[in-house]
């Protein structure tokens, strides 16, 4: 796991976007098309308003996933992670495929069996993630299941997890966070022959300090990128300052 500091979230997001460019422009070279995984939150923005500009991706060559989505919270909702990734991302570069989650099926053990499968089918070759102020990786809460070979999962948002999303602007209030989500697995996202993990704000420094600096645990579920050799975590100085100092850090 390699990590990278820059001055500030626009950088971070610049670079991360150029890195992930890079290697969307290589695996459709190599392979014919990319399958790429897709985070959402206020830690993407930079990122993604990036990426959607970055020059010479073959988007119609591109499969897309959904990390996570509520349960019950139709894609009307200003808060729902479809309509996120459609305003940003699919309505703006128009990839081949987006497998979305449908979190307002009746069935939402049925909807995580769905989007298991296709994302079965073949190899992710990018995924992008964050970190939750409270650990989290995608909506897996601590203590997270590590040991799961599902690819989706129906998770209970935990009360700083709902805070998180409250605190970020998506909600009106706490009561109107929905209590449990459809969340990628930490196996799903580790299975990536890639992972780009964008991490800004200084909200975040202990949640990077704890998953990055200490051992890998599910009470700690992003530390499990600890244990994937193609990741990258792109931190801003405001995420970074709790770190220790650490020699293998990257420019």
């Amino acid at each position: 796991m390699q990590t990278r500091i820059f001055p500030d979230k626009a950088a971070l997001g610049a670079a991360a976007a150029a890195d992930a460019a890079a290697a969307l422009r290589e695996t459709i070279a190599r392979q014919g098309r990319a399958r790429v995984v897709a985070a959402t939150g206020a830690s993407q923005f930079e990122f993604l308003e990036a990426l959607v500009r970055a020059p010479g991706i073959d988007w119609p060559r591109t499969v897309f996933f959904h990390l996570d989505e509520y349960v019950g919270l139709p894609a009307t909702h200003p808060a729902s992670f479809r309509r996120y990734l459609k305003e940003r991302l699919a309505d703006r570069v128009h990839p081949g495929e987006f497998h979305f989650i449908e979190g307002e099926r009746p069935d939402p053990e049925a909807e995580a069996r769905r989007v298991g499968a296709l994302i079965r089918a073949g190899e992710v070759d990018l995924a992008f993630v964050g970190i939750g102020e409270n650990g989290h990786l995608a909506f897996n809460d601590p203590p997270a299941d590590f040991d799961t070979d599902e690819p989706y999962l129906v998770v209970r948002l935990d009360e700083a997890c709902r805070r998180q999303q409250l605190g970020e602007g998506w909600f009106a209030s706490l009561e109107d966070v929905p209590p449990r989500a459809i969340s990628m697995s930490i196996r799903q996202i580790l299975r990536a022959r890639r992972i780009l993990c964008v991490v800004p704000d200084a909200r975040k420094a202990p949640a990077v300090r704890d998953c990055l600096a200490l051992e890998v645990s599910p009470w700690r579920p992003a530390s499990a990128l600890q244990r994937h050799a193609a990741t990258t975590v792109y931190l801003d100085v405001n995420s970074a300052a709790l770190l220790p100092p650490d020699p293998k850090e990257g420019p």
